[in-house]
């Protein structure tokens, strides 16, 4: 909400700039004129451009994110550049000065050839308005569109750009209004405004610095878009009923909730469609229109969530076995991480993990709000028709899953499907690491945050200080489900983030399996780490990401699987030990 303030200000502030001044003669001019006929048209053409040039720099800046580091760097020297135009306006009006002498040369045209009264004349003068806005508007929205391009095009971004022209069409529309007497006002605010806009680049010349140091990784994002990080995420939680704590728990809840299978499935509901999605991955954007007369599954996951992570092997056999059969699988990958909308890292775990049916990259939740979802995992049945007639929340009943899959192929006319192979979920797959299925029996431990926004059971002296860095120490003997850190920590909402020198963190849990979130340095530099049980190298116990001495490296932000116990499981005491800083612990979750 802040960012949407501070994008419609800055746009009220460009008419306090001295580039400004060679329109608003031709502006007031008109401002005897009717309003709807005058003064709208030229309101008009004013957003024609700021909207084509939006277009353009997003266009250009969807390129500069898909290139990756060299895009990252391209993207920080563009900012820069912003920053040093908002500070230095000669420099600002060298870098627009095109822009501006076909401003001048359509206002001219305005005024010689249009007609005074003419409506088209006062859109054309519109047009001609906002190119010669340039060197004051350029700076602001470029800075807005360029670090958007970091991130990908959004809802986020697309408000701020909607609330930065609102409040340029605002001040034009005061000048129309009310003429010469704001005219006065703004010859006497041109230096305050001129400082503001000095101040901006300033600042934003100081966070580039720091961004290019890699002091903070998360600046880019919460430059750029009002849906990010955790800003969007309080967002969405207060536009939707926020996901059910416990779906993505390690399995104490991993079936929520089913509907009737009975032998005529019930209609739940219409298909919402899939718009929303700022990008796809292994498919060109599919829309529900493009989708009638296919049977679709569309699962809801994310990548660091070991219960989505279970149901993947079930999914990927559905989407392979039925394919040629009419069943077109979807994933909708909405982050519960703020690292989890780095498109790259869901491109990488997707190929990592074997995923090659369309995966929609839900970053601002737009297709979950539509579909009313809560949970991950959550699979939802459409008919051929377009009618929602199935859903499923979290893991478990896989035969039943199928079984719908084949009833509504059955129905829209694949009777061929009749002959497919056995059931998938009766004969079982082949599920190895990560996606084998839990022991629910074993598990008495749920899952776990590390962030004090979600943080139980943490039992470390003093408790968490929050965003602030301060040394911790965990008593010796702990409780079942209790945890703690060792070392020097930042507690963060969602993560702590490991500060100088070495730090751990100590978990007493009862399960067969112990994972946990975790991304490494802010700069991407590997993070070892070394794992015990009971003070022992794990042995026969270690996880896929561990050796049998306990050592590992981190250098992905994912889930690590840091113990599988291969005898008895009963109460043991995990610890893991960094031996690198700046290590970020998200979650632990248990199998």
């Amino acid at each position: 909400m802040l960012l949407l303030v501070l994008s419609f200000l800055g746009g009220v502030l460009t008419i306090l700039s001295p580039c400004i001044l060679p329109v608003l003669p031709f502006v007031f001019a008109r401002a005897d004129q009717p309003f709807v006929r005058s003064g709208l048209p030229l309101l008009a053409g004013m957003g024609v451009t700021f909207a084509a040039v939006a277009t353009l720099a997003a266009v250009g800046g969807g390129w500069v994110a898909q290139a990756n580091e060299f895009g990252r760097w391209l993207a920080i020297a563009l900012l820069a550049a912003f920053g040093l135009a908002l500070l230095l306006p000669r420099l600002a009006e060298r870098l627009m000065h095109p822009l501006v002498g076909a401003g001048s040369r359509l206002s001219n045209l305005a005024e010689s050839g249009g007609g005074k009264n003419s409506a088209s004349a006062s859109f054309l003068l519109g047009i001609a308005t906002g190119l010669v806005w340039a060197p004051c508007a350029g700076p602001i929205l470029g800075l807005v569109l360029t670090g958007a391009a970091l991130q990908g095009a959004s809802i986020g971004t697309t408000l701020l750009l909607l609330a930065y022209a609102a409040g340029a069409a605002t001040s034009l529309a005061i000048a129309l209004l009310i003429g010469g007497r704001v005219f006065a006002a703004m010859k006497r605010s041109l230096g305050v405004g001129e400082w503001i806009r000095r101040g901006i680049g300033a600042a934003m010349l100081v966070g580039v610095g720091a961004i290019a140091l890699g002091l903070d990784t998360g600046l880019l994002t919460r430059i750029s878009t009002v849906a990010t990080g955790g800003l969007e995420q309080q967002l969405v939680n207060k536009l939707s009923p926020k996901p059910a704590q416990g779906v993505n728990d390690g399995g104490s809840m991993m079936m929520m909730r089913t509907a009737n299978t009975d032998a005529v499935l019930p209609v739940e509901g219409r298909f919402p469609g899939l718009d929303g999605a700022v990008q796809w991955l292994n498919s060109p954007p599919l829309s529900g229109e493009a989708l009638r007369g296919k049977v679709v599954l569309v699962d809801f996951w994310t990548y660091s969530c070991i219960n989505c992570l279970r149901t993947l092997p079930y999914v990927k056999t559905w989407a392979e076995k039925y394919r040629d059969k009419g069943l077109v699988v979807i994933g909708v990958h909405a982050p519960e991480f703020a690292f989890e909308r780095n498109i790259d890292n869901v491109r990488k775990a997707a190929r990592d993990l074997g995923v090659t049916y369309p995966i929609a990259i839900d970053n601002n939740y737009a297709i979950w709000r539509a579909f009313g979802n809560n949970y991950w995992p959550a699979h939802y049945f459409i008919d051929a028709q377009g009618r929602i007639r199935f859903h499923h929340f979290g893991e478990g009943e896989y035969e039943k899953s199928e079984a719908v899959i084949r009833q509504l192929l059955a129905e829209a006319g694949h009777a061929d499907v009749a002959g497919a192979d056995a059931p998938t979920g009766a004969r079982k797959v082949a599920a190895t690491g990560v996606e084998m299925a839990p022991d629910k029996d074993a598990m008495r431990s749920p899952e776990t945050y590390v962030g004090y926004a979600r943080a139980e059971n943490f039992v470390s002296d003093g408790g968490a200080k929050e965003d602030e860095p301060k040394d911790y120490r965990t008593p010796a003997d702990l409780a079942l489900n209790q945890w703690g850190l060792t070392g020097n920590w930042k507690v963060g909402e969602e993560d702590a983030t490991l500060g100088r020198h070495a730090g751990g963190i100590v978990y007493r849990f009862h399960a067969r399996d112990l994972h946990l979130v975790l991304g490494p340095s802010a700069d991407g530099k590997p993070v070892r780490f070394r794992v015990t049980i009971d003070g022992k190298a794990p042995g026969a116990s270690h996880g896929t990401d561990v050796a049998a001495d306990g050592g590992g490296t981190v250098t992905d932000q994912r889930l690590y699987q840091l113990v599988r116990q291969s005898g008895d499981v009963h109460d043991r005491t995990f610890a893991i030990e960094f031996l690198d800083p700046g290590v970020k612990a998200y979650a632990f979750t248990f199998g």
